[in-house]
């Protein structure tokens, strides 16, 4: 075994010390899903900090700014960090004070059961397909730093990712993201200053870049076309399963608001180091080619760090995938658990809806390995489960939090045309900008329902139904 592994193993190892002992405090379904709602501030941050800052911002980030320069980073750090900060500014403490345990609950109070299993159905898929492809990044980083077989370090991923998710729950999902999140930023910094001193300083090593690498401009498209590469993120996470589930686990609705936005202010500062990374790297690594892009940065890890500091990075590597794949885990896992199996078994105790969510981890880690085991292009299916869902969903949380407009059958058709609507138009390749029009087109079906459930009250006989 080489010291890269046995560091890699013993951090591994580390992550279950702490998962274990928060085990002893879990007695509920509410411990495991939500902490008990005991997050504070710093550790809420880390944690919504370290569920969106994975693997695919340190290699993806830094390979796209490689390439295209400060293009390359629109949407990882800037974009995610604007829709964590609106998040957290608008809709955390909100969602907050309705006492939920899971996002889907609120579907189901404010329009109903079925609107409610529909939410799951659409945002689950999503979930999984990225667990799926975290499990497939982990896999891939053990092969590297310890020359093992890839489908060999895949299971060994999957199998530690399950147990390791099933033990703690949501409060060692935290804390551990602390200890995680705190990894990745001195992995990252010590990396750039290396790159740095390769180069001269700081200061001399930006003076140094041509212009053309800080240009930021998009005039090669339309700007309805920039519009939808900034929906989709936005509104994607705005609606995500694994930062509403940190929301509610804040143990006050001012924690939560403040948890989000500071996370966000974080995810964008560290972000920061990748984007470093890929504009001085041209200089430390040059002639890469497209399909290397992703390698940029294990590659000046490779050539600037030596022994320790190395270990170091692998270790920040790991952690950033390791705090991703069990939020994610944690997430889908309650919703099913909660929002389905629970209403299936009728009312179950305590102990059994615990045993359940667990299950349920086991269940979607399984098929998330499947997948992580058959399919090559789950980055680019993670893309296609998120849009598809979303689209309704945000125009559903918007008008039932802040409006009284609308109910069950709004809901129900805002999430089917949004969805109908991005599917069809992505299949037929009949726009540029299907999401868009999917969100158009929910928007305006949510409120033609809405109307038409208002013109039924106003008909003589006509009973007042809730909105």
């Amino acid at each position: 075994m080489n010291a890269v592994m046995a560091g890699v193993i013993g951090y591994i190892l580390m992550q279950f010390v702490i998962g274990a002992l928060v085990s002893r405090r879990i007695s509920t379904e509410s411990d495991y899903i939500n902490a008990g709602r005991k997050l504070g501030p710093v550790i809420g941050a880390f944690t919504v900090f370290a569920t969106w800052f994975g693997a695919e911002v340190i290699v993806g980030t830094s390979g796209s700014v490689y390439e295209q320069g400060l293009r390359g980073a629109e949407f990882d750090p800037f974009g995610y960090a604007f829709a964590l900060f609106i998040a957290g500014a608008f809709f955390a403490a909100a969602l907050w004070r309705r006492g939920l345990t899971t996002f889907a609950d609120f579907f189901r109070e404010r329009f109903g059961a079925r609107t409610e299993r529909l939410v799951v159905v659409l945002l689950v898929p999503g979930s999984i397909f990225w667990a799926a492809a975290q499990i497939r990044a982990f896999g891939q980083v053990v092969s590297a730093v310890s020359a093992t077989d890839v489908t060999i370090a895949i299971t060994f991923a999957a199998v530690v990712v399950s147990a390791y998710t099933v033990l703690g729950g949501l409060m060692a999902d935290a804390i551990t993201d602390l200890v995680q999140g705190i990894a990745v930023i001195i992995g990252l910094v010590v990396l750039a200053v290396m790159a740095a001193g390769e180069l001269g300083g700081f200061a001399h090593s930006i003076a140094a870049l041509p212009a053309s690498r800080f240009e930021v401009a998009f005039t090669d498209q339309h700007w309805a076309e920039r519009l939808e590469h900034w929906l989709i993120p936005v509104c994607g996470t705005i609606v995500a399963i694994e930062l509403v589930s940190r929301i509610l686990g804040c143990r006050s609705a001012k924690v939560a608001a403040r948890a989000t936005m500071s996370g966000a202010a974080l995810y964008l500062v560290v972000g920061l180091v990748p984007i470093y990374l890929g504009l001085v790297a041209p200089g430390l690594l040059p002639g890469i080619s497209e399909a290397e892009l992703e390698q940029v940065v294990p590659r000046l890890a490779e050539k600037l760090l030596p022994g320790m500091l190395y270990i170091m990075f692998a270790g920040a590597i790991i952690s950033a995938i390791l705090s991703t794949v069990d939020s994610t885990l944690i997430a889908a896992a309650s919703l099913l658990s909660h929002n389905v199996i629970a209403i299936l078994l009728g009312h179950p105790s305590e102990r059994t809806r615990l045993i359940s969510v667990r299950a349920s981890v086991i269940v979607l880690t399984v098929i998330a390995y499947a997948l992580a085991m058959t399919t090559s292009s789950i980055r680019d299916l993670v893309e296609i489960a998120a849009a598809f869902g979303s689209s309704g969903v945000i125009v559903c949380l918007v008008f039932g939090l802040f409006t009284r407009i609308g109910a069950e059958p709004s809901a129900l058709a805002a999430l089917l045309v949004g969805a109908g609507t991005w599917g069809a138009a992505t299949v037929i390749e009949a726009t540029a900008i299907p999401y868009t029009i999917a969100l158009v087109a929910a928007v305006v079906a949510y409120l033609a329902l809405a109307s038409l459930g208002t013109s039924a009250l106003n008909k003589p006989g006509a009973s007042p139904t809730a909105t």
